[in-house]
């Protein structure tokens, strides 16, 4: 039996950790150790604090390793303006879903990733998306996920002076 609970703040650094873990699988090579990860450390610390905050983390614990993770996922949601596909307005997009190497294949990202849906269907949001690696997008799949048609661009801007 697998079991998924919301993240605390005492988790911020293990959920950091497997944050380098997923982006490491998405560029193809781990991230240099730098002051991002405080700064996502410092952000999650505030998200989680927040007992009805926009920031959902849900979690598996390492059943061998006590106070450590074995996988994640974290989603926001956004408030936009409403159109005729999602009338309220409200978003979701998931980010973060990573199981640490030596415990996939064990159904956990599935978990975390389902009470996460689960915590979207209790506050409204019925639109969701995800950026999926080749080796996740089955996963989301398997969920309902499905490919959109939009074009996304990206521009990157420079820190303000």
């Amino acid at each position: 039996m697998i079991i998924v609970r919301r993240a605390a703040v005492g988790d911020a650094s293990e959920i950091v950790r497997l944050r380098g873990v997923m982006l490491a699988a998405m560029a193809g090579a781990p991230p240099a150790p730098g002051p991002w990860q405080e700064a996502a450390r410092e952000t999650l610390r505030d998200r989680l604090a927040e007992p009805q905050g926009a920031m959902g983390v849900f979690v598996v614990d390492k059943p061998d390793g006590p106070g450590e993770l074995a996988a994640v996922a974290v989603g926001t949601i956004e408030r936009r303006l409403g159109g005729p596909d999602n009338p309220g307005g409200l978003t979701g997009y998931v980010f973060n879903v990573v199981t640490d190497h030596g415990y996939r294949r064990r159904g956990y990202s599935r978990a975390c990733l389902e009470a996460l849906l689960d915590w979207y269907r209790k506050r409204g949001v019925g639109k969701i998306d995800l950026r999926a690696t080749a080796d996740g997008e089955p996963l989301y799949r398997s969920l309902g996920f499905v490919p959109t048609s939009g074009r996304t661009l990206r521009l990157s801007l420079p820190p303000a002076d």
